[in-house]
């Protein structure tokens, strides 16, 4: 009897691991900043200052009815090998019913010099793991055509590539766009396929990858060397860093009185309860530690997914 136990257990961890890694990563297909630029839609964005031009989405989907039909065509490849995706079109919408339109062109944020992107205000919208950025061309030799394309697959919380497919699909006679595009990317999807999911193992193992800053306000009575129960506050908060990352895994870039900052910081991809952990999620346990045990005021702030600012003193 108890050996039959035993092996129900073992072929109960063994399905339940077997499901873990059968998860495939969420997806949002976009056009890629290429394909905007030599199109005309790019709108400009005052980084602190600073202008930088990105993506118009909302503008390409209402206007470009081809651009539809290629994210159409590539979430139906995607949907039908099992990955979960996000739709561009819709997450816009999304982004218009909540009242972020101003908030998302304008991309201003109080407190701390933190600036937010419309591509992060995007990517914290739709909460995608990869964003497959999308190129192509229609190549026309009289009668015949052909389609190439380029297609990136983006860890939306780090910007690394992780994922490429490219190639010219066959000349064909009378073609749709939809049909070329399905004749070029066949041949290569499924190589597309296996490395996102080489990096998605990755992320199940070790940790997703994000940043996190932890800065003070001038009105804080201290700073980083100051010491907190026998430790210096920036030790304190390396520790809790280590404590809280997958295997312990981050790097401390830079460590100054006024400033830390940690990259490569792994996180676990999902709480106790199954829900999906992002940067701000992870950091508010680090905005909790240390008003709980050091009774530290703190401001969290968020750039996109994987980017957090933690500043002491106050909120």
């Amino acid at each position: 009897m108890k050996r039959i136990i035993l092996l129900a257990i073992v072929f109960l961890t063994t399905v339940a691991s077997m499901n873990a890694q059968a998860k495939k990563p969420t997806i949002m297909v976009v056009p890629s900043d290429v394909w905007c630029n030599q199109r005309g839609y790019m709108l400009d964005f005052d980084n602190q200052g600073t202008y930088v031009q990105v993506p118009d989405y909302k503008r390409a989907v209402q206007e470009d009815a081809a651009l539809l039909i290629v994210i159409s065509k590539i979430n139906e490849l995607m949907a039908s090998r099992g990955f979960p995706l996000k739709n561009l079109e819709s997450v816009l919408k999304s982004l218009e019913s909540e009242s972020a339109e101003d908030a998302m062109l304008s991309g201003k944020k109080t407190g701390a010099s933190v600036v937010e992107s419309p591509i992060d205000k995007l990517k914290k919208v739709a909460k995608a793991d990869i964003i497959m950025q999308v190129t192509w061309n229609v190549n026309t030799v009289g009668p015949k055509h052909s389609i190439t394309f380029n297609i990136q697959g983006l860890d939306s919380y780090t910007d690394k590539q992780v994922a490429g497919a490219s190639g010219t699909g066959q000349e064909l006679i009378g073609s749709t766009l939809p049909v070329m595009l399905e004749t070029a990317v066949l041949s290569q999807i499924d190589n597309f396929n296996v490395q996102l999911m080489s990096h998605f193992d990755d992320l199940f193992a070790n940790g997703r990858e994000i940043t996190l800053r932890v800065k003070k306000f001038d009105s804080f009575a201290d700073d980083f060397e100051a010491d907190y129960g026998g430790e210096e506050l920036g030790t304190q908060i390396e520790n809790w860093v280590q404590k809280n990352t997958v295997k312990g895994r981050f790097s401390t870039t830079d460590a100054t009185e006024n400033m830390l900052f940690f990259e490569q910081v792994r996180i676990p991809l999902f709480d106790a309860t199954g829900k999906a952990i992002d940067a701000r999620a992870w950091a508010k346990g680090l905005q909790k530690y240390l008003k709980d045990t050091f009774k530290i005021e703190a401001k969290l702030m968020t750039k996109g997914l994987g980017q957090a600012s933690i500043v002491v003193g106050e909120k």
